[in-house]
C-alpha cells in the first residue's frame, strides 16, 4: 500500500515524567515508520517536559519542539496542510484551538487520539477542557480511544462523533520482556499519584504491607504527598524511566494495577501497566472493572483483587508454579495481541477507513 503522511500533535514523545502519553507515542510511532509511513510528531515546548527529557530526540520518525500556537501555525502549517492524516492528542496544550485550527486547515483525514477518554467524558459533562469540546468531536473525522466498549457508541450517538474506534495501549516486546535479575520485592506498584487510585492502593496493598512479616514492597512514582505515612515494609522510588520499567517489573513477585474511578466507570480501559507487566512475565493483581475479561481471562492470566485478603491469599497461597504459569499465559496474549506493531498496524486501518 501507499506510504501515508501522518502528522501527530500530542501532549509529549520526548519525556516519560508523570504520563502515560510519551510510551505510547513512542511504540506507535516507531512502528509506524517501520512500516514505511513518513510521521512527524510535534510536541509543545513545556518547561515541566523540558526538565525531565529521557529521549530528547527519538530515533524514528520526525519530532520538532514548538513554542506556541502561532510558531505551531508558521513553522509546521505546509506538513499539517499537506499530510495524509493529522491526530491530535488529548492532554495537548491549547488543544481545542489546534483542534479547531487542524480541522479546518488540513486537506486529509483528521483524528483525535484519546488517551485520556474516562476523564475526557466526564469533564466534558462537567464543563469544558483545554483540549476538546462537544463542537469540535463532529469536526475530527475519526475519535480514536483508549477506552472500548460501550464508550465507543456513546462517543458516536451522544458526542456526534463520525467513526469512534478503540486504539489501546500496548507494549514493545523487545522492551518488555522477562528480566533475570534478583527478585527484591513480593509486590510493586507502578503509578503517578492521584487521589482516587490511593485507597485503592491503600486497600490492596498497603495494608497488607502494615501487616507483613517478612514481606517486602515497593512504591514507584511522582507527585506523592510529602505528607503520605509509609509502612516500614514499603519501598519509595520517585521515578522509574521507560527503559528500567523491565527491571522494575521483573524485581517483583507481583504487580499491582489500581484503576482511576473515571477509567472503572467507563470500563474496557486497560492500563499500559497491565500490559507492560504481563509481557515482562510478571503476574498481575487489578481492582475489578468492567470489560477487564475482555482483555484477560480472570483467575487464568491475572488476578482479581478486592481487599486485602486476596492480596494477602494469592503471596501466601499461590505456588511459584502456578505464579509462572499464569504470567506465561498473560505474557503470551499480550505478545498475540497488544504489541505496539498491532496497534500501528490497526491505526493504519482505521485512517484508510476515513480516507
Amino acid at each position: 500500500m501507499t506510504p501515508l503522511r501522518i502528522v501527530i500533535l500530542g501532549l509529549t514523545i520526548t519525556s516519560s515524567w508523570g504520563n502515560g502519553h510519551a510510551t505510547t507515542y513512542r511504540g506507535l510511532v516507531r512502528e509506524l515508520d517501520a512500516r514505511g509511513h513518513d510521521v512527524t510528531f510535534l510536541e509543545r515546548d513545556v518547561p515541566w517536559y523540558a526538565e525531565h527529557r529521557d529521549l530528547s530526540e527519538p530515533p524514528y520518525g520526525r519530532t520538532e519542539l514548538y513554542a506556541d500556537l502561532n510558531d505551531l501555525k508558521r513553522r509546521f502549517g505546509d506538513a499539517v496542510q499537506g499530510a495524509d492524516a493529522v491526530i491530535v492528542g488529548s492532554y495537548v496544550p491549547e488543544g481545542v484551538a489546534v483542534g479547531e485550527w487542524v480541522t479546518a486547515y488540513a486537506t486529509g483525514a483528521t483524528a483525535f487520539y484519546d488517551i485520556d477518554t474516562p476523564i475526557t467524558l466526564a469533564r466534558l459533562e462537567g464543563g469544558g477542557l483545554e483540549y476538546l469540546n462537544r463542537e469540535l468531536i463532529p469536526r475530527y473525522r475519526l475519535y480514536l480511544s483508549f477506552t472500548g466498549g460501550p464508550t465507543l457508541e456513546r462517543l458516536e450517538r451522544e458526542f456526534g462523533a463520525p467513526v469512534a474506534r478503540p486504539l489501546y495501549c500496548s507494549v514493545d516486546p523487545a522492551v518488555h520482556r522477562p528480566d533475570d535479575g534478583e527478585v527484591r520485592w513480593d509486590m510493586g506498584y507502578l503509578g503517578t499519584y492521584s487521589d482516587d487510585r490511593q485507597s485503592g492502593l491503600e486497600r490492596l496493598m498497603l495494608d497488607v504491607a502494615r501487616d507483613a512479616r517478612r514481606r517486602r514492597f515497593v512504591v514507584a512514582g511522582p507527585q506523592y504527598p510529602a505528607s503520605l505515612r509509609w509502612p516500614d515494609a514499603v519501598e519509595r522510588i520517585e521515578h522509574v524511566p521507560p527503559e528500567r520499567h523491565r527491571w522494575f517489573y521483573g524485581a517483583q513477585r507481583f504487580t499491582l494495577n489500581i484503576t482511576r474511578d473515571d477509567m472503572k466507570r467507563a470500563g474496557y480501559a486497560p492500563s499500559v501497566r497491565l500490559f507492560e507487566a504481563a509481557a515482562c512475565g510478571v503476574p498481575v493483581v487489578s481492582d475489578d472493572w468492567p470489560g477487564l475479561e475482555t482483555f484477560f481471562r480472570p483467575g487464568e492470566e491475572i488476578l482479581v483483587s478486592d481487599g486485602p485478603d486476596a492480596t494477602r491469599r494469592y503471596l501466601d497461597e499461590l505456588s511459584e508454579t502456578e505464579r509462572l504459569a499464569l504470567a506465561a499465559r498473560a505474557r503470551a496474549h499480550v505478545l498475540a495481541h497488544h504489541t505496539s506493531a498491532r496497534r500501528a498496524a490497526e491505526l493504519e486501518g482505521f485512517l484508510r477507513e476515513v480516507m
